[in-house]
């Protein structure tokens, strides 16, 4: 009777060898203060002390890209998800006043693709360079029969920390400006209803957008990380709320930085990148519901009292801050002027 190995079986132990082995050094460049060890062992270990906290409270996030991802294998464009699945997670630490520490991977597919595998991981740790945290380690499961051929799926997990008594938000308060900083495009949310408008379009990914790019090179731009620019700003004394804009929109993430007792009234029209009023118009999308889905332009927000101050020094760091509107005593988000803001 012939033996009957793992391989048979549909799993590639050497594969996934030669994947650790190409990563190492991916994962060694992001190496940071604190870290101790490297990728192998059963665990990561962190030094809190040697990354010079004192009191320090532990932020944890875990997120995923999504739907994104189905672009990604349909067009092989691999390259980008791996930042994306950084941002999703680091995003969420530093509108808690954390600075992200590090960050660990789920990468799940059906039969190991190294190439695609090691694209993608290069991704993440390249959103881990840009978010100064270390890629301390992760899992790849490969899993005959759970995916199609060609599919995966992605996880990440991130830990921050901040000193005690320094976590936003803190002291929001009626009459405080609301500042924007633009996303990239459609970052990580809603590609179901993306896929969608294309599909009912009868669109393929490499049909050209209005600026005569493909629509995949478009919607695949990853998420922008800002890490570096807050945490300057929390550092400066000038940030007392943000908010991460992911699925929900303005109207379901703002409200998280405000106390229950405060709502915002933002200012429309404000410039948004052209896809957003493409998907609205060719998906027949009403306003209510493109700012309900996806960020529109508007991938962070943050809440401080000298709005000029504040401004000066994410100029100076690189962004293109906007004023927003500002927080009022009236729980709820209202958005004026959203009925011009896809025209």
């Amino acid at each position: 009777m012939t033996s009957v190995t793992y391989r048979d079986a549909g799993v590639d132990i050497e594969a996934g060898d030669a994947l650790v082995e190409a990563i190492k050094p991916l994962a060694k460049a992001t190496s940071r203060a604190g870290v101790l060890g490297g990728l192998g062992g059963f665990g990561a270990l962190f030094d809190l002390k040697a990354a010079g906290f004192v009191d320090p409270i532990l932020v944890s996030t875990t997120d995923g890209v999504g739907t994104k991802l189905k672009i990604a294998i349909e067009t092989g464009i691999h390259d980008y998800v791996g930042i994306d699945l950084v941002a999703m997670c680091v995003n969420d630490l530093i509108v808690q006043g954390a600075a992200p520490l590090f960050f660990l991977d789920y990468f799940a597919t059906g039969a190991l693709d190294v190439d695609a595998a090691k694209r993608v991981i290069a991704g993440i740790a390249q959103g881990c360079t840009i978010s100064g945290c270390a890629l301390v380690g992760g899992e790849t499961a490969e899993m005959p029969g759970m995916y199609a051929a060609g599919d995966y799926d992605l996880a990440g997990f991130s830990v921050g920390a901040a000193e005690r008594g320094t976590l936003l938000p803190a002291g929001v308060a009626a009459g405080d400006a609301i500042l924007a900083l633009p996303s990239s495009g459609v970052h990580s949310n809603g590609f179901s209803l993306v896929r969608r408008i294309i599909a009912n379009a009868g669109l393929g990914w490499e049909s050209p957008f209005g600026d005569g790019r493909p629509l995949a090179e478009v919607l695949m731009q990853p998420t922008r990380i800002y890490v570096k620019p807050i945490l300057a700003l929390h550092k400066a004394g000038l940030l007392k709320g943000a908010a991460h804009i992911t699925g929900g929109g303005l109207p379901g993430n703002l409200p998280r930085a405000l106390p229950e007792t405060c709502g915002a009234v933002l200012n429309g029209p404000w410039n948004m990148p052209a896809i957003f009023p493409w998907l609205a118009k060719t998906g027949n999308v009403a306003p209510e519901e493109m700012l309900r889905v996806f960020n529109c332009g508007v991938g962070m927000t943050l809440i401080v009292s000298d709005a000029d101050a504040a401004m000066a020094l994410l100029r100076e760091a690189g962004e293109a801050p906007f004023l927003l509107g500002h927080v009022t005593d009236q729980p709820g988000v209202v958005i004026a002027g959203q009925e011009s803001l896809f025209a």
